[in-house]
C-alpha cells in the first residue's frame, strides 16, 4: 500500500519487521512446547529464547539461495543462535509459522479496527444528537419526498456501522486460530496437545481440522466483513457529496486557509476527502472478490493464495483504518447549514404533506382511490404556483371531510416529526 493510505497502527502490525517477528513468536513458542513435553532439552530452550533474533538483510542473503522466504528466516534464527538453533521448526511446515502468525496478525488488525469504528461511531452519535430536530427533507430517487432530521439521518448511519461492528467481532473470533498439525495437517509429528498449547501460548484457538494451511473460507468472510463496512461508510461519503452540491449545499467539508479546491478555478471547494473514501470502497470489494477465489485450494494446498495475500490482507486492512479515520475527521469537521436545510425544505411549499392529506381524507371515510386524486390535483395547481395548502383548505372534497384543526395538525412539521427521538434510542444513539 502506497504511504498514502496506510496508517501508524496497521503498519505496526504489516511491516515486514513486524511480519518476521511474528513469526519468531511462532517459532519460540513451539520450542517452548517441546520443552515442556520433554521433546528437546531445557537447555535449548534457554538458548533458543536468549539468542534468537533475525536480520531482514541476512534473510534476503539467504533467500537468494532458498529461494523461500521462511525458510530463510528460520536458518538466520538458527545461525544466531547456535547449536540449540537445530531445534527451531522441529517438525513443523512452513505453513504452521506462516498462518499461525497470520492469525495473530489478522486479530490484531481487527482490533485496531474495532478502535477506529467505535470512534467513527461517537462521532456520528455527537451529530445524531446534536441535530436530532434540525429538519430537512429526505429524498428519494434525488426528488423531494417528506421531512425528516439530519439527526435522524446520522442515526440510520449509526446503526448500520453498529451491524458492522458486531460483524467484524464476530469474524475476529473466527480468524483467531493458528495451526501447528504438520505438513498436510494430519498431526503426523506434532501431537494436537502439542497445537493447542502453542496456540494457546498465542492468544489463539487451535483449527481444528486444517489441512497443510487453515482453510481460507476464514480469511474470505474477514474480506467480505470488510468490503461491507467499506460499503458502509461508502454510503456515508456518498450522502455527504450529494449534500455537498452546490444547488443543494446542506453540509460542507471543512476547507482550510490556503487550501486548493482546484488547480484551475479557485472557488472550488470540492468535496474530495467523500469521494476518497466512495474510491477505496472499491478496493475493498476487489479485494474480496480475490479472496473468494482463493478458498479452493488442489487437494491440501496449492500456493494460488500465498501471492496475493501478501498484497490483499495488508492493503485492506490499511485501506479500511484509513477509511474509518477519513469519515470520523470528515464528521468531525463538517459544516451544517440548518438554515440552508430549512430553505431546501420549504422549497416545494407545503407539497412535502400530500400523504397527510391523502390518509386524513381516508380516515374521514374516503376510498384510497378517491383519496389520492383529491391530493395529487391539489398538488398539481402547486406546480403552477399555487400555495398547496391553501388549495387543499379551500377544496370542497376536504372541507366537507376535515375540520380546521385537523388540517393545522397534517401541515404541522413538528407532528410530522414527533417520533424522530424513537430512532435515537431505538438504535443507541443514547
Amino acid at each position: 500500500m502506497i504511504d498514502r493510505y496506510t496508517t501508524p497502527a496497521m503498519n505496526a502490525i504489516w511491516s515486514r519487521q513486524a511480519k518476521y517477528q511474528r513469526w519468531q513468536d511462532v517459532e519460540v513458542a513451539i520450542v517452548e512446547v517441546h520443552a515442556e513435553m520433554g521433546t528437546i532439552p531445557v537447555s535449548a530452550l534457554e538458548e533458543v529464547q536468549s539468542k534468537s533474533k533475525f536480520d531482514l538483510k541476512r534473510c534476503d542473503e539467504i533467500e537468494l539461495e532458498t529461494r523461500h522466504d521462511l525458510m530463510a528466516f528460520v536458518r538466520n534464527l538458527a545461525e544466531n543462535i547456535g547449536d540449540s538453533g537445530r531445534y527451531v521448526h522441529l517438525g513443523v511446515t512452513s505453513y504452521d509459522v506462516i498462518d499461525t502468525a497470520l492469525g495473530m496478525m489478522l486479530r490484531d488488525s481487527c482490533d485496531v479496527l474495532l478502535a477506529s469504528a467505535h470512534a467513527l461511531g461517537a462521532e456520528i452519535k455527537r451529530l445524531a444528537v446534536e441535530h436530532e430536530h434540525t429538519a430537512e427533507i429526505g429524498r428519494t430517487h434525488g426528488i423531494h419526498a417528506e421531512p425528516i432530521t439530519f439527526g435522524f439521518k446520522c442515526a440510520n448511519w449509526y446503526a448500520e456501522l453498529t451491524r458492522n461492528i458486531e460483524r467484524l467481532e464476530a469474524a475476529r473470533v473466527n480468524i483467531a486460530v493458528g495451526k501447528v498439525s504438520g505438513a498436510v495437517g494430519i498431526h503426523a509429528i506434532t501431537s494436537p496437545e502439542m497445537e493447542r498449547r502453542v496456540c494457546e501460548k498465542l492468544g489463539l484457538g487451535a483449527d481444528p481440522a486444517s489441512t497443510q494451511i487453515i482453510n481460507r473460507d476464514r480469511h474470505a468472510n474477514l474480506l467480505n466483513v470488510l468490503a461491507l463496512m467499506g460499503a458502509g461508510l461508502e454510503r456515508i461519503a456518498t450522502e455527504l457529496r450529494n449534500l455537498q452540491r452546490t444547488e443543494i449545499l446542506e453540509v460542507q467539508e471543512a476547507f482550510a486557509a490556503g487550501q486548493t479546491g482546484s488547480s484551475a478555478m479557485p472557488h472550488k471547494r470540492n468535496p474530495w476527502n467523500s469521494e476518497t473514501v466512495c474510491g477505496l470502497a472499491r478496493l475493498l470489494r476487489a479485494n474480496a472478490h480475490a479472496m473468494l477465489e482463493s478458498v479452493a485450494t488442489w487437494h491440501e494446498r496449492d500456493l494460488t493464495n500465498s501471492s496475493l495475500e501478501r498484497i490483499i490482507f495488508p492493503d485492506s486492512f490499511q485501506l479500511a483504518d484509513f477509511m474509518l479515520k477519513r469519515v470520523t475527521s470528515i464528521l468531525k469537521g463538517l459544516n451544517v447549514f440548518s438554515d440552508t436545510m430549512e430553505t431546501n425544505l420549504r422549497k416545494m411549499g407545503d407539497l412535502v404533506f400530500s400523504e397527510h392529506v391523502m390518509i386524513a381524507l381516508i380516515h374521514s371515510g374516503m376510498s384510497r382511490e378517491a383519496a389520492y386524486k383529491v391530493a395529487q390535483r391539489n398538488a398539481a395547481k402547486a406546480w403552477d404556483g399555487f400555495d398547496f395548502k391553501t388549495s387543499v383548505c379551500e377544496d370542497a372534497d376536504v372541507k366537507e371531510r376535515l375540520t380546521p384543526a385537523q388540517l393545522e395538525e397534517i401541515f404541522s412539521l413538528e407532528h410530522h416529526l414527533r417520533y424522530v427521538g424513537h430512532t435515537l434510542d431505538a438504535t443507541g444513539v443514547r
